[in-house]
């Protein structure tokens, strides 16, 4: 963390959408030689869904801490995702954390405000936009939690395509409901057929979430080797 400190401090200081540009190889170089170093080597299906000159809201189910430093290194291209306004007070890392994401406070309502109008700003700049619909990390023993409306409000409104991304082994490497314990594994992410929302309304959202949904988790329990 140390090694790329100073580099992605300076890239903080431009603006967007060049601090995208500019982060995404970093984090790429950085977790790929990380990841492989800790005996956690990172194998990505499906790039070939992600079209030049387009960019999408990327949809990832979340088992582990590990779901960030894999999913968003691992999209093909810029990106940016929604995170936690408390852990960008960890010092050093808090400059890491924030320049990569879009801050919210979810216990109040006008920074969840000004977060849809922040990810509606990064989709209009061409930015992909990287979203956990499940909200938090998935402590039960169901292989996804429900979707909250948040991803799929933004992908209509902005009537961008959805991608899913489904991430296997996290939970095994990583686990949510374990505390100072992890152990080495390969961590698979793969990518989806995009899902358009051209056309879409906002009284499309709840069918949009359960199809979505639908296809993620039968996807993960099929392939959940």
């Amino acid at each position: 963390m140390l090694v790329v400190w100073l580099p992605i401090f300076l890239i903080s200081l431009l603006p967007e959408p060049h601090r995208a540009r500019f982060l995404h190889p970093v984090f790429r170089t950085w977790m790929g030689v990380y990841m492989p170093l800790i005996f956690c080597p990172v194998f990505r299906k499906g790039k070939e869904h992600f079209k030049k000159g387009e960019n999408y809201v990327v949809i990832i189910n979340h088992n582990s801490l590990m779901d960030i430093p894999v999913s968003s290194p691992w999209i093909p291209g810029p990106n940016k995702t929604l995170a936690k306004k408390e852990m960008a007070r960890i010092p050093l890392f808090g400059i890491i954390y924030k320049t990569g994401s879009i801050l919210v406070d979810r216990k109040n309502e006008a920074s969840r405000r000004s977060s849809f109008s922040k990810m509606q700003e990064t989709l209009d700049q061409g930015t992909n936009l990287c979203l956990y619909p499940e909200g938090t990390r998935n402590k039960t023993s169901q292989p996804m939690q429900q979707f909250f409306d948040g991803a799929f409000t933004t992908a209509i409104k902005a009537q961008k395509p959805l991608i899913p991304g489904v991430i296997f082994n996290t939970k095994k490497a990583l686990p949510a409901d374990k505390n100072f314990w992890a152990r080495p594994a390969p961590i698979r992410i793969h990518f989806l057929e995009p899902i358009p929302t051209k056309g879409l309304t906002l009284s499309d959202v709840a069918e949009l979430k359960a199809r979505v949904h639908t296809i993620m988790e039968t996807y993960y329990t099929t392939h959940n080797i």
